[in-house]
């Protein structure tokens, strides 16, 4: 795994260190204190290998926390378990708690009490988990002088005042109440008289998934030629499967080929009080009705990998809960993270999500309403895509790893400044890289994660992937990373058109399209230079055919750069050839450079003034290009004037973009005009690419200045991709490897492209960089000090 190394400093006073201080105080700020103990926070739930819902939710979320924070704090367990209810845990646990014991709960305050790791307690509340013993669950939480989190599963509506008041004492000693949904929230205010400040609302986490092909996923169950019906779940009779079978006779009269997957076994609770009873009464109505080829039962508690296929090749998910006030469901949310278009009865949960085509209401226990829907559904498959579409969007927030992010959050708020939330860094994966590669070139679009071949190929794209998959061979030496570098390299050559010009867009049948004769171009140009230099830089770990033909295209492209006057092509021009120059110095390069920079330079003496430091009279897309352009110019040149105006205009962008801990790049809802310096950006229309170009140029203004500040924010840009931004969710999917297309107010874009994809990659592999070199920095004998210290090294998933 890739071991991340904290990054938690003060602000230095220093815009330039010696290397040596320079080491010494990323030593200090990177290790504040390496004997210091992480606070721990104890979950009391049933856990696995239990088998009820709250103890898969639970591993589900600890998993997460883990996957998405290091050095924060650490998850301890303390299992429920009852005189007929006990197991033996493959995680390591400290306490149990058999709440068929009074005393136990009392001890077990006293345990968490004289526990100075302890910091707060978790608890996972459903009325069933406490029956008869709810007093001393109350007395317990009294008992408890560490803050404790209350997790209600139910919130039930129009309690009875024991009920009721029950509820308030407990909410009462509460530190936070977490609930599911929007009317447990308000159910909690209007019926029980919680305060809203008290409540916070984590939606139940979901799975991301791949998205696999249905039908390959048929094929591999042996299901090819069936229409998939679905439900899932511990069976009882709270269920009501019988609806659905009550159904099958109307759908199966105009779906001869639906099949009807009962997946689960019975309840353990419901096993062990009234054994197989209702599952041998739905296998007698299934002979009844006649409908044995069109039923199947999969008896068993499956692997989450496997029941995630199963989900992800149904055509349509049923789920026929029959009690209204059942608050949530993970079987429904799960069945929605992997596209499948519902149809369900109307617990609270499906009537907050299913909102605007997203899926199907209907009555409880209304057998015909259900025939009626699901024939209209299997008839048209455009709606089934078009639904399962958009419940994805609408489910996307609870991914787990948002979850975690959100239960983080509330833990930092109630540990009032006991913890201090760090990212983990993911590995490099490059599955979607690949994925969207074709012999010819990368796709430009993905639909989700399938990519779209019929949004062609450009040439942008293709010139960002070839930097970034020359980062990813700088780093590892990997030589399957050539056959992309020599995909990517060709399809620029292809885009050169004899004049020396580059065309961008080109469809899915290789021919250029009609849109690179109504589009500026001068940017796309920029930007093959930009990658033909970068390629030229490491020419010394290419193969020499490779290397002599990077030279070739590279002097061809050089042919018309001083006609392009766009800020930011000229700005890509000054990158590539800067690269280039670093491998074949000449006269010639270091003329192209100069006159381009004096170019940028004439542009920002004619709009800087006092409080704008910059190149043109608004903030648009890709600043960030434009200092790192000037101070490739200086380490090229020596031009002291492009030193001061590379950082006198960084510093002033960063100014723009950073706000409280977080990075929020220009929003391309409305620039930020000079007469309208004050005004603040729109939220949302954040794309990847801006924040990875920020990212890729502070990595070059640290490595120049060895300014410890600019490290920093490369890394609070990067957490950006992980959560750290307004809606603190997750733009990249670890999942597929790709990353979304966008940020916007209110939701995040799912469809994970070429442009955003790449960025993320480049931001990823820069980083990587940055944290290597701070290893070198670092002086030998402060790590021998500290043995336990393990730097990050690269761990990618590559596919051959």
């Amino acid at each position: 795994m890739l071991n991340k190394i904290i990054v938690k400093r003060q602000n230095l006073q220093s815009i330039s260190i010696s290397k040596k201080t320079y080491g010494n105080k990323l030593n200090n700020l990177l290790y504040p204190d390496t004997k210091k103990e992480l606070p721990e926070i104890l979950f009391v739930t049933t856990y696995p290998p239990r088998e009820c819902g709250i103890a898969t939710y639970s591993q589900d979320l600890i998993k997460a926390l883990h996957n998405k924070f290091k050095n924060s704090f650490k998850i301890k367990i303390c299992p429920l378990e009852s005189d007929h209810e006990q197991h033996t845990y493959n995680d390591a646990i400290k306490y149990i708690l058999n709440t068929d014991h009074p005393n136990a709960f009392v001890s077990l305050a006293n345990q968490i009490n004289t526990n100075i790791k302890l910091q707060m307690v978790l608890i996972q509340h459903e009325f069933g988990l406490f029956k008869n013993n709810e007093a001393d669950l109350k007395q317990f939480i009294k008992t408890l002088q560490k803050p404790v989190i209350i997790v209600f599963h139910t919130v039930l509506p129009r309690p009875n005042p024991s009920l009721q008041a029950n509820v308030q004492e407990i909410a009462r000693e509460a530190h936070s109440l977490i609930v599911m949904t929007n009317s447990a929230a308000e159910l909690l205010v209007r019926d029980y008289g919680v305060t809203k400040d008290k409540i916070t609302i984590i939606q139940h986490g979901t799975h991301l998934v791949p998205h696999s092909d249905k039908e390959e996923l048929k094929i591999k169950y042996k299901l090819e030629g069936k229409k998939i019906l679905s439900t899932f779940g511990l069976l009882s009779s709270g269920k009501s499967i019988e609806t659905t079978l009550e159904a099958l006779p109307e759908i199966v009269k105009k779906n001869k080929e639906v099949l009807f997957l009962i997946i689960g076994k019975t309840h353990p609770s419901v096993a062990k009080e009234e054994g197989e009873k209702y599952r041998l009464m739905l296998e007698a109505k299934i002979e009844n009705l006649q409908l044995q080829e069109n039923v199947r039962f999969i008896n068993c508690f499956l692997p989450l990998s496997e029941l995630l296929e199963f989900l992800q090749l149904t055509d349509i998910y049923l789920f026929t809960s029959n009690d209204p006030n059942q608050a949530v469901s993970g079987t429904f949310s799960y069945a929605i993270s992997c596209g499948c278009p519902i149809i369900s009865t109307p617990i609270p949960h499906a009537c907050e999500i299913l909102k605007n085509n997203a899926g199907i209401i209907i009555d409880f226990n209304n057998s015909k309403q259900l025939a009626k829907e699901t024939n209209r559904l299997l008839l048209d498959e455009q709606s089934r895509k078009n639904m399962g579409s958009n419940g994805l969007h609408r489910i996307a927030p609870t991914a787990w790893e948002n979850s975690a992010i959100a239960h983080a959050m509330l833990f930092e708020k109630v540990g009032e400044e006991k913890i201090s939330l760090q990212y983990k860094i993911p590995i490099v994966n490059l599955d979607h890289i690949i994925k969207l590669t074709t012999h010819f070139g990368m796709i430009q679009f993905s639909i989700i994660n399938q990519p779209d071949i019929d949004s062609g190929y450009t040439l942008d794209d293709n010139a960002r992937a070839m930097v970034a998959m020359c980062q990813q061979y700088e780093l590892t030496k990997d030589y399957n990373d050539l056959k992309y570098i020599q995909i990517y390299f060709d399809f620029i050559k292809y885009c050169l058109q004899p004049h020396g010009y580059f065309l961008n867009y080109i469809n899915e049948e290789y021919n250029f399209t009609k849109q690179n004769y109504k589009t500026n171009l001068e940017d796309s140009n920029g930007r093959a230079i930009w990658a033909l230099g970068y390629l030229n830089s490491i020419s010394s770990i290419l193969p020499e055919e490779l290397a002599k033909d990077a030279a070739l295209t590279m002097e061809s492209a050089l042919v018309n750069v001083f006609e392009f006057h766009s800020t930011r092509a000229m700005a890509f021009i000054i990158k590539g050839v800067y690269y280039y120059n670093t491998k074949s110095v000449s006269q010639q390069n270091i003329s192209i450079i100069k006159t381009l920079a004096n170019r940028l330079v004439q542009m920002y003496k004619h709009e800087a003034d006092e409080e704008w430091n910059w190149f043109e009279s608004y903030l648009t897309y890709g600043n960030s290009i434009l200092p790192e352009a000037m101070l490739c110019a200086w380490l090229a040149t020596g031009e002291l004037i492009y030193k001061k105006i590379a950082k006198t205009s960084f510093d002033f962008l960063l100014s723009k973009i950073f706000i409280e801990n977080r990075i929020q790049v220009i929003s391309n809802k409305g620039w930020l005009k000079k007469e309208n310096i004050l005004a603040p950006s729109p939220i949302g229309g954040e794309q990847p690419i801006d924040v990875a170009y920020t990212i890729l140029a502070l990595h070059k203004f640290d490595a120049v200045f060895k300014n410890e500040e600019y490290f920093e924010k490369m890394v609070t840009a990067f957490n950006w991709f992980l959560g750290n931004n307004h809606l603190h969710q997750i733009i990249y999917n670890p999942c597929t490897g790709g990353c979304y297309d966008g940020l916007e107010e209110d939701y995040v874009n799912l469809n994970q492209g070429a442009e955003s994809t790449v960025s993320y990659l480049m931001a990823r592999l820069v980083l990587e960089k940055s944290l290597k070199r701070i290893e070198k920095n670092i002086p030998i004998a402060i790590i021998n000090q500290n043995t336990s210290i393990k730097f990050p090294s690269l761990n990618v998933k590559h596919i051959n």
